[in-house]
């Protein structure tokens, strides 16, 4: 028999220049025909319902709980950094609180809880009434007043700044006069109470323990 002849083999994918196909890589997939029969190769695995594990829940650090006595240290605002006493929550869950006065000029007034932290010192407050204190109590009177010229408006203006009523420094004196008797009963609590509490180079805040 005479010697068959093997015809030439040619690319599918001629080089336009060395090492670049004429072809890309997506054209030769459907070119060669590839995606028909990875259609006909799909298997089916078989499923298994997946089993739900409920997660164990994340510790969390205690934290010093806010009752009548608890020392908290303020963090906004005029008085940031001081130290107060809490006295009772308000209908409008404002905290009342109070330095007292006489040691750190912290007046009774009212906080956001937002805006404290609470510390675990606590003083003894049975001997404090404050049952007179609620959200009315810190509201501004708007009284109609005469009409001035302009150089008396400015001078009463000046004079009504900063003017407590009588009555309201009564009360803060009341408060103080009691509070000031347990305070002074505990060792070094009346120096804790009128230091400024602050963060200095190396304190790291999520370590302290108040």
């Amino acid at each position: 028999m005479a010697p068959t002849t093997k015809e030439p083999h040619v690319c599918r994918n001629p080089d336009l220049i060395r090492g670049v196909g004429k072809y890309s890589r997506s054209k030769m997939y459907h070119k060669r025909g590839l995606w028909a029969i990875k259609a006909k190769m799909v298997v089916l695995f078989p499923k298994h319902d997946k089993q739900v594990v409920a997660a164990a829940p994340a510790e969390k650090p205690p934290k010093a709980s806010i009752t009548p006595g608890t020392v908290l240290i303020i963090l906004a605002g005029r008085f940031k950094g001081k130290r107060v006493v809490f006295l009772k929550q308000l209908a409008s869950g404002l905290l009342l609180v109070t330095g007292p006065f006489k040691i750190n000029g912290v007046p009774l007034r009212r906080v956001n809880q937002s805006y404290v932290i609470a510390t675990s010192t606590k003083v003894v407050i049975s001997g404090v009434n404050v049952e007179k204190f609620d959200d009315k109590y810190f509201g501004k009177k708007v009284e109609k007043k005469k009409t001035k010229g302009e150089g008396e408006f400015f001078e009463a203006e000046k004079e009504e700044k900063n003017v407590l009523p009588q009555d309201k420094k009564d009360d803060q004196k009341s408060v103080d006069a009691a509070l000031i008797k347990s305070i002074e009963a505990v060792p070094d609590l009346k120096s804790y109470l009128g230091a400024r509490f602050s963060l200095k180079a190396g304190m790291k805040p999520h370590e302290l323990v108040f």
